[in-house]
């Protein structure tokens, strides 16, 4: 025994030296000029109207950019197949043995798993070198380089490019209007031809699926079949690919790692659920189309269905019986693939058919992921991260008692719910920061704020709400104060809630004065108050409460302003600022100085300036006041000299003040010289790529905690009618549905 951990020890050994002289031994072979830099330099070439620099620089980021996925990809899954992980489950250490048995069970754990982290580190080489900037990567997501690119090769005359260019921008950014103009403009140029509309950035899987369905809509089945086969197997490749890509560095989520203390097993858990959640997002990436507004739902299982119809259609019943039997895998009781099971089966013959059973493929995916479901949701019933099932194939045995109770018992709306808004968060999740508006977004943005002046007015929808003050009382305009929006009550409950659960500093990067030193800031979001209800820590009541005074709020003002487009969260904070009593005296600064909620706003110019560290994607704001019992603290307008003031408005329970984000409506907050202000701030963006993260998470959240009939508020739109592959009956042709033809 004593030499056999000496040899663990020595292998241990080795495998701690071998990564220390990974950093010298890369085997990356890539374009090691960084991204970033690629695209800075593309970006600078375009502003001085260098149209080949343009085209180099970004042609090479782009190269850049997939040769280190393609280098991440191939170091994850080589090292995976070269260092499998050796334990066999089925004999841990039992309690009868001595605990040196159970520490050489734990070391050959680890020692596979260095060995696993050694050969990455060798490979990729120093992780450092290969992090991408947050912005750069969304840029890439948005498909910027390629705007750049189609103005770049239009200058230089090299139409089949420019084309292909922006043909790809448009099919990620569907209502960009000028790029849409630009494609007309290609249509009606000589020499263009249809061929030349690609999408550079198509995903196979994606591309032969929507191909096949488009024939089988047609009801050419023959041909269907190969192009559904081909998405099969692009389908697989793209999970494995997508898969290994989400075994990156831990993502905080709001936590500051300075602050993070979990143990060894904590830090793991939580690591180790997080991959586990990516790798189950990848069902709702895969399904995903720039085109649609949501993903395709149970999207591998409908290959399955079409192929099974297509191949009976054609006379290949071996195939179709293959085929329904791995649909039946997903969906065991449905009755029509049942029936249709039964006919094939009959056609065949019992004993040739009984030896048919489903794609072997298909069963590993299906038991894996169940497994990784049952993990999933048992660390979310246990440890309380939440986790939200992109598939609706799911076993109910497979979730926690526990949390099946907080489901409809007769209907599963909850659990459906989930499944309805797991294409967001997996969407979103990763896109909702601060984004680099580009010129053209600029110039959209403008036309689009243009079109919504003079349009207030709307109903206020509630009961109770009152106008107060129009922009006309208010000296400017898109300005609006109303009172009645909550009452006394809840005024007093969203008070006491932030007493328990808002935190000194939160939402301003922990400073506790970041406006001025003599008041200290308090506050919450819904997200945070959510999950301090649910662990117990404040009344679950209060927070799904401050929840549902959010969302009546940015009803109200939607419905006030008349907007056209959907109004969407940006960021939400129930905030309190506290008069620091030793701090006032000859006090002459003000709670929250004069500014412009989605610029900078340089007074002694009379500018605003429009980018970034500017929240430029704001377009409406609105407070909600709590209280009144204070000195101070009355909100105010001013001209753009940020001296002139045009309206001010006091503070009292169930007020809300409402006005655009943008150079109209400068603002401040007097100076609170005694007692504590609260008030709920909210601020809502008409783009959803920049719907505020943790309301994505709240929304979940809230679908989890709560059945149906404890929401307050009602739906505002029904809910659209969920699509799904042709279901066949048993020898008849399913008629062409223009629903799936016209969308894709």
């Amino acid at each position: 025994m004593a030499a056999h951990s000496l040899r663990l020890l020595t292998t241990l050994l080795a495998v701690a030296t071998a990564a220390c002289r990974a950093e010298a031994e890369s085997e990356a072979e890539w374009d090691m000029t960084a991204p970033d830099l690629l695209f800075a330099e593309g970006a600078a070439a375009y502003a001085r109207g260098d149209w080949a620099g343009v085209v180099l620089s970004m042609e090479r980021a782009l190269r850049s950019r997939a040769a280190l996925r393609a280098l991440r990809l191939r170091c994850r899954t080589g090292c995976a197949a070269d260092l499998p992980w050796e334990l066999d489950p089925d004999s841990p250490p039992s309690l009868a043995q001595a605990s040196g048995a159970a520490a050489l069970h734990d070391l050959r754990f680890f020692g596979g798993l260095l060995r696993r982290a050694a050969c990455l580190r060798r490979c990729l080489g120093p992780s450092a070198t290969h992090l991408l900037s947050e912005e750069l990567e969304l840029e890439f997501s948005k498909r910027s380089p390629y705007n750049y690119l189609q103005v770049a090769y239009f200058k230089i005359n090299k139409l089949e490019k420019a084309v292909a260019a922006a043909h790809t921008f448009f099919v990620g950014n569907p209502e960009h209007m000028e790029m849409r103009q630009n494609l007309d403009y290609y249509q009606t140029m000589s020499g263009v031809k249809e061929a030349d509309f690609k999408d550079l950035e198509a995903k196979p899987h994606m591309h032969e699926f929507r191909l096949g369905v488009r024939l089988y809509s047609e009801e050419q089945l023959q041909e269907a079949a190969p192009h559904l086969e081909t998405a099969l197997r692009e389908y697989f490749v793209a999970d494995e690919e997508c898969r290994a890509l989400c075994e990156g560095p831990y993502d905080y989520d709001g936590y500051n790692y300075l602050e993070y203390n979990a143990d060894l097993l904590q830090a793991i858990t939580d690591h180790y659920i997080q991959v586990l959640s990516c790798k189950q997002s990848c069902v709702t990436e895969l399904a995903s189309h720039p085109s649609r507004e949501k993903p395709f739902e149970d999207f591998l299982p409908s290959h399955y269905n079409y192929l099974q119809f297509a191949y009976y259609n054609i006379g290949n019943y071996t195939q179709a019986i293959e085929c329904a039997k791995t649909y039946l895998l997903f969906f065991p009781n449905d009755e029509v693939m049942s029936q249709n099971l039964a006919y094939y089966t009959a056609m065949l013959g019992e004993e040739q058919a009984s030896s048919i059973g489903p794609r072997e493929s298909a069963q590993e995916y299906h038991q894996r992921s169940l497994l990784e479901k049952e993990l999933l949701f048992f660390a979310y019933d246990v440890f309380g991260i939440p986790f939200v099932d992109p598939d609706s194939w799911t076993p109910e045995e497979v979730i926690p008692k526990r949390l099946q109770e907080k489901q409809n018992p007769q209907t599963g709306c909850a659990h459906r719910s989930e499944r309805e808004t797991a294409a967001r968060i997996s969407q979103e999740i990763g896109n909702l920061m601060k984004e680099i508006e580009t010129l053209v977004e600029e110039k959209t943005k403008e036309s689009m704020d243009m079109s919504r002046l003079t349009r207030e007015g709307g109903p206020l929808l509630y009961d109770g709400i009152r106008l107060t003050m129009t922009s006309k009382v208010l000296n400017g305009s898109q300005r609006v104060v109303m009172d009645g929006v909550i009452s006394d009550d809840e005024c007093r409950e969203l008070q006491r809630l932030t007493n328990a659960a808002a935190t000194l500093g939160d939402g301003y990067r922990g400073q506790t004065s970041p406006h001025t030193p003599s008041e200290k800031f308090y506050g919450v979001t819904v997200f945070k108050a959510l999950k301090l209800g649910q662990e117990g820590k404040v009344p679950l009541q209060s927070a799904h409460l401050y929840y549902n005074v959010t969302e009546k709020v940015r009803r109200v003002m939607a419905s006030y302003f008349r907007l056209d487009s959907p109004l969407y969260f940006s960021y939400s904070h129930l905030v309190c600022r506290t008069a620091i009593e030793e701090a006032q005296a000859e006090r002459k600064d003000g709670s929250h100085p004069v500014h412009v909620d989605n610029c900078i706003l340089n007074a002694e110019a009379l500018v605003c300036i429009k980018e970034p560290p500017a929240y430029t994607f704001r377009d409406y704001s609105a407070i909600l006041y709590l209280n009144a019992d204070f000195d101070g603290g009355n909100f105010y307008f001013t001209e753009l000299d940020a001296k002139t003031v045009t309206a001010e408005v006091q503070p009292q329970c169930g007020r809300a003040v409402g006005f655009s984000s943008g150079t109209e409506n400068p603002h401040g907050v007097k100076a609170v010289t005694r007692g504590q202000r609260c008030a709920i701030a909210l601020w809502f963006t008409l783009d959803a790529r920049h719907s505020e993260r943790d309301r994505v998470q709240a929304d979940d959240l809230v679908k989890m905690l709560f059945s149906p009939e404890e929401t307050n508020l009602p739906q505002e739109q029904p809910q659209e009618a969920q699509e799904g592959p042709p279901e066949p009956v048993q020898g008849s042709v399913p008629s062409s549905e223009s629903g799936h033809k016209d969308e894709l």
